[in-house]
């Protein structure tokens, strides 16, 4: 896993002058910290930072290839690159059988032949993560590509003669040319949790969609297709032989995801998601020794654990009970409530991430969490996604809210928004977040692709798949990735495998449901590797802490911004709702509460660097 950075403009020549797009790149050096490169030619310059996890001797970039025996009388192209391909070993065989060769172990190289092979139509070739710009010599066009799932981030910003691109707004950001505003469509964006693929915080900014590719051509601007989405099929398999292609699409995916030449390990928190990959990987890797898994905890947080809506018990016996029947090599980071508060985890999260959440102490702890694995492996397998793949979230089993489900389950609409628990009265009428994520909603549901005469409830059930897989799972994987490139370490989700989230997208809810539970077709096919508690345990989201010295230190975060008349937050914020808010006796243990306190915090932190301008007119 890479950064990457470009800059493409048809007016200038930037041969011999790299050093705009290695400023760039260079805010990217947390994704890339074992090697930098770059290279410029003509009207593009590109940018690199390498992690190193396949073939870590070779696949330098950027990285020019030929097409053809090598002769260099072939077409020629120039790649910036970061991701996995997990099919690079059968992609490599095809390519040199049609004549490719080939200088290095890396997927990298692989990938660059696909398209001096299969022009643009390579990624639909691929099985992997991955965001990339690639400069045609001959054609004299880009194009940039960006996963189905969109795992990996791609973000651009168009000029009147070319077009910036980066793996995240920072580096963008960091050309002398782009200023840093957020308007009312960036701040909607921001703060409505309903998150709209291809939309950036930044005026003038756009992300690659996912399963989307861009070309840029001299005097044409750019193009996109769509090389991948979600179809609607009549699903044909039975029950059994749908447990069974699942389980056999698990298998391939997890030992495909296994594949590097640095430490790997796993995430296992004691659910299900994160117990099936590991004993999966488990089953991969006996040969080479122990699987190395890691989980977190917090200092008391098992001894002193209240359940809630959320969760009905604490992560570490169910970890205890996995740990004993896998044999693994575990590591519990344990973390205590001074740590969340420490100012520079707290800095570097909202760094990793461009722009304000407020998810508190969840990234912060996970940011942590990150940052001791890193310590052992390099790549790390997580159960990512198999909530929204498999309808693992309560809400799938909930009455139709007439709007994104899990703004409702999570308050994020009415009165206890948090938007409008802290925000100023004029902010909140400005943003206007109820018709936004009401027009964002019925933008979403329109695209999505149904059978002709699908009973009503299972098309319900599909159009909440379909959101939950193309707007929730952004979220997730934004976060995830953020905080562990943060880390320079690669999170890989075999649960996001394109071909298994298609898969899944047409079989019947009543199969995904089977037996009545949330995931019972995963738990089928789970039979025989887990023990069955494990097995049968409820869905628990990541945690929070429950110390109550995290709800004081909070307080006193939120004192000390009350008593600043001139804090940057004050712009967007309003000082009596915050007041009130933190003076109420045990809000600030309660999910809601929280989360608008860490996100106010969170907002004036943002707006503190002094280059942000919020644009609201």
């Amino acid at each position: 896993m890479c950064g990457i950075a470009g800059i493409v403009d048809y007016d200038r020549d930037f041969t011999g002058r790299s050093a705009t797009v290695e400023a760039m790149s260079a805010t990217l050096a947390c994704r890339g910290p074992d090697e930098a490169g770059s290279w410029s030619r003509g009207p593009v310059s590109f940018g690199h930072r390498r992690l190193s996890v396949i073939d870590p001797a070779g696949g330098q970039q950027p990285m020019l290839a030929t097409h053809g025996d090598g002769s260099g009388a072939g077409r020629r192209a120039v790649i910036t690159y970061g991701g996995e391909l997990y099919n690079f070993t059968e992609l490599r065989e095809t390519l040199r059988s049609l004549g490719h060769r080939f200088r290095t172990r890396c997927d990298t190289e692989v990938l660059l032949h696909a398209y001096l092979e299969w022009g643009t139509g390579f990624a639909e070739r691929l099985n992997g993560i991955f965001a990339c710009g690639i400069w045609d010599l001959d054609e004299q066009q880009l194009v940039l590509a960006r996963d189905p799932l969109g795992v990996k981030p791609l973000y651009y910003w168009p000029t009147p003669t070319g077009v910036l691109f980066g793996s995240e707004p920072k580096a963008i950001l960091a050309h002398p040319e782009v200023r840093p505003v957020v308007d009312l469509a960036g701040l909607r964006e921001l703060l409505s949790a309903s998150y709209t693929p291809g939309e950036a915080p930044y005026r003038g900014m756009r992300q690659v969609r996912p399963g989307e590719l861009l070309v840029l051509r001299p005097g044409q601007g750019l193009t996109s297709r769509r090389y991948w989405r979600l179809v609607a099929t009549e699903h044909t398999d039975s029950f059994d032989q749908t447990v069974a292609t699942v389980r056999e699409l698990l298998h391939d995916t997890v030992a495909r995801q296994l594949v590097a030449d640095v430490p790997v390990g796993t995430l296992l928190s004691g659910g299900l998601d994160s117990s099936l990959i590991s004993a999966l990987a488990n089953q991969a890797v006996t040969k080479d020794g122990p699987l190395r898994t890691f989980a977190v905890d917090f200092a008391g947080y098992e001894e002193h654990f209240r359940p809630d809506f959320m969760r009905d018990a604490p992560d570490s016996p169910y970890v205890r009970q996995m740990v004993e029947h896998l044999g693994t090599d575990h590591t519990n980071v344990v973390l205590a409530a001074d740590q969340l508060m420490q100012p520079e985890p707290l800095r570097a999260v909202l760094r990793a991430f461009d722009a304000p959440n407020g998810r508190g102490d969840r990234d912060t702890s996970m940011y942590l969490l990150f940052e001791q694995v890193r310590k052992f492996c390099t790549v790390l397998l997580s159960g990512e996604g198999a909530d929204e793949v498999f309808g693992g979230y309560a809400w799938f089993h909930k009455p139709d809210p007439g709007t994104f489900p899990w703004l409702a389950m999570f308050g994020h609409t009415g009165d206890t928004d948090p938007v409008e628990t802290v925000c100023t009265d004029e902010v909140v009428r400005l943003l206007a977040l109820p018709e936004y994520r009401a027009d964002r909603y019925r933008q979403a549901v329109a695209e999505v692709p149904v059978l002709p005469g699908e009973p009503g409830e299972e098309r319900r059930k599909r159009i909440w798949s379909y959101l939950a897989i193309t707007r929730l799972l952004g979220m997730m994987l934004e976060r995830k990735d953020r905080l562990s490139m943060a880390n320079s370490l690669e999170v890989r989700v075999p649960f996001c495998d394109h071909r298994l989230v298609q898969y899944l997208f047409n079989t019947p809810w009543a199969w995904k449901a089977h037996e009545g539970r949330e995931k019972g077709l995963l738990r089928e096919a789970a039979a025989g590797l887990l023990p069955e508690p494990v097995r049968y345990r409820r869905k628990a989201p990541y945690p929070a802490t429950q110390d109550p010295l995290y709800a004081a230190a909070l307080r006193d975060r939120v004192a000390a911004l009350l008593d600043r008349a001139t804090a940057p937050g004050w712009s967007l914020l309003d000082r009596r709702k915050l007041a009130e808010l933190a003076a109420r006796e045990g809000q600030l243990a309660s999910n809601e509460s929280r989360y608008a306190v860490e996100l106010a915090l969170r907002l004036d932190e943002w707006l503190a660097g002094g280059e942000i301008t919020v644009d609201l007119t």
